[in-house]
């Protein structure tokens, strides 16, 4: 953004503050001459702003005609980009990022241009969303970390283990990330002195401090590569399944490192528990000729026991009986 646009649009914000301001005002707080706020006026005007000026002691310049917004200018694609990414934000989510994009649709429609309004609502009227809930997102938390990140101030919280417990964390924020329907915060853990991953909704009391840190230069973060940091439960496992068919079956977000065998393809796969591991496993097993081959160790054998809970409750389901209790 050029100098001259970001002082245009300071000047808008100022004519919308307040209902009238003289000439020696405006350039005062915008630090021009008279000169320069009579011609970011004219531009405004320009650009559809009803900008009224009164001469004499007790006129100045104010937002007329009732302070109506012109068309905003997008192109095709923009607009229908916009549309379609608010819609989806507002139609997954109750939390605050839904109610937003919401709200931010219903303005969005009542300043573009007629044709292209008639595109968003033909997208509008048309889109559904399979039901689901995504992980609430704190708007607030977004601001706070964004800003201390910007500043370069500590930031400590409270971070909840997905199966329970937790610890209070005081880290050095570098970068928010998002991946799928999640948000996460890539930090400097002062405790444990390396990078760490955490996800926005397992914070708790997150409260940036006032002290400052020298920021450092952040590793790239692949989410393919780093699977530990999202989830608890990880392993290894090797199916009789070809490559292609595993990367239809199984989503990217629990899988990496993919490797044709002579038999099929091994990977390393991620679930946040281990009956959703075994679940993810299932789908991508569930011919009856696949062979599964585990690793052995704690997590082939919690794994296995996550099978056997499964395999109990269909038998319950099938024999028309209660399941049991997991």
């Amino acid at each position: 953004m050029t100098q001259t646009t970001h002082r245009v649009l300071r000047l808008l914000g100022l004519l919308e503050a307040r209902t009238t301001w003289r000439g020696d005002e405006l350039a005062e707080r915008l630090g021009v001459t008279g000169r320069t706020v009579r011609r970011d006026v004219a531009r405004l005007r320009d650009l559809g702003y009803p900008v009224e000026a009164e001469p004499g002691m007790a006129g100045g310049y104010r937002l007329g005609g009732g302070r109506r917004l012109p068309p905003l200018v997008l192109e095709d694609d923009e607009a229908v980009a916009l549309v379609a990414c608010l819609r989806m934000a507002a139609l997954t989510g109750g939390d605050a990022v839904g109610e937003a994009a919401l709200r931010a649709l219903t303005k969005l429609d009542q300043v573009l241009p007629a044709r292209l309004r008639a595109v968003a609502a033909a997208i509008d009227g048309a889109t559904r969303a399979m039901p689901r809930v995504r992980p609430a997102v704190d708007l607030r938390v977004l601001e706070q970390l964004a800003v201390a990140q910007r500043d370069h101030n500590l930031v400590r919280f409270y971070y909840c283990k997905p199966r329970g417990g937790g610890g209070t964390r005081e880290v050095e924020p570098a970068r928010l990330i998002t991946q799928g329907e999640h948000w996460y915060l890539q930090a400097y853990d002062r405790e444990r002195e390396d990078w760490r991953v955490f996800r926005l909704d397992r914070m708790r009391d997150l409260k940036p401090s006032t002290w400052r840190f020298a920021p450092r230069e952040a590793p790239d973060h692949d989410f393919r590569r780093d699977l530990a940091s999202r989830y608890e439960c990880v392993m290894r496992v090797e199916v009789e399944v070809d490559a292609q068919r595993l990367e239809a079956r199984l989503p990217a977000p629990y899988r990496t490192e993919l490797e044709a065998t002579a038999t099929g393809c091994s990977f390393v796969v991620g679930a946040p528990t281990w009956d959703d591991l075994a679940w993810h496993l299932l789908s991508v097993s569930r011919d009856l000729n696949t062979a599964l081959i585990l690793p052995t160790g704690p997590a082939a054998d919690a794994f296995r026991q996550a099978l056997g809970r499964i395999s109990r409750q269909a038998t319950s389901v099938a024999q028309g009986r209660p399941p049991e209790a997991t």
